[in-house]
């Protein structure tokens, strides 16, 4: 599971990782926003919490944890901390062993990323503009991750060698976890 604001390099540590790992699946909330603006938008919420996105998104995860043995990299902000636990508890109860990557990149990386980005924004519900998404996160309910909601847990700052070395690290539990007959 990755945790981080908008622009801090979730998406890509995730591509970087599954391009690492057999037999992973990248569930990416974004994806599933701009399936619903594409073809169901008038079933969005108005206001609120985008249900219909969270649902869609429970519905992939439920199917990959139960009908496959595929690595979920799990590639959304992850900001609320009842949410994630949510999640996490749910990986738990069904023997999954969790990884927490927290994102922690200096905001004025974030808005120079925002700034050169060519991010597409047909993902939007309500924001407008990415800046807009960072502004609601950093005024939202979120909470910085701790050692101890997942089972191994890893911080990515702005060091940008800290990712390959986290992917080494995610690649060998991975593999200790397939050889004792888990996930």
């Amino acid at each position: 599971m990755t945790v981080g604001k908008t622009h801090s390099g979730k998406t890509t540590f995730a591509k970087q990782l599954e391009s690492q790992l057999k037999n992973t699946i990248i569930i990416d909330q974004d994806n599933h926003a701009s399936f619903i603006n594409a073809h169901y938008k008038s079933l969005r919420p108005k206001g609120g919490p985008n249900t219909l996105k969270y649902a869609v998104t429970q519905t992939i995860v439920d199917f990959a944890v139960n009908q496959t043995h595929c690595n979920l990299v799990l590639c959304n902000s992850n900001l609320a901390r009842n949410g994630r636990m949510d999640a996490l508890d749910y990986f738990h109860r069904n023997g999954i062993i969790s990884i927490l990557v927290y994102f922690e990149i200096p905001e004025v990386v974030l808005k120079e990323r925002i700034t050169e980005s060519q991010r597409s924004k047909d993902i939007f519900r309500s924001a407008s503009t990415f800046e807009e998404v960072l502004a609601r996160q950093q005024e939202s309910d979120s909470s910085a991750p701790k050692i101890g909601e997942a089972d191994h847990f890893f911080i990515v700052n702005r060091n940008e060698e800290d990712v390959p070395l986290v992917i080494k690290q995610i690649a060998e539990i991975s593999n200790r976890s397939y050889a004792n007959g888990t996930r």
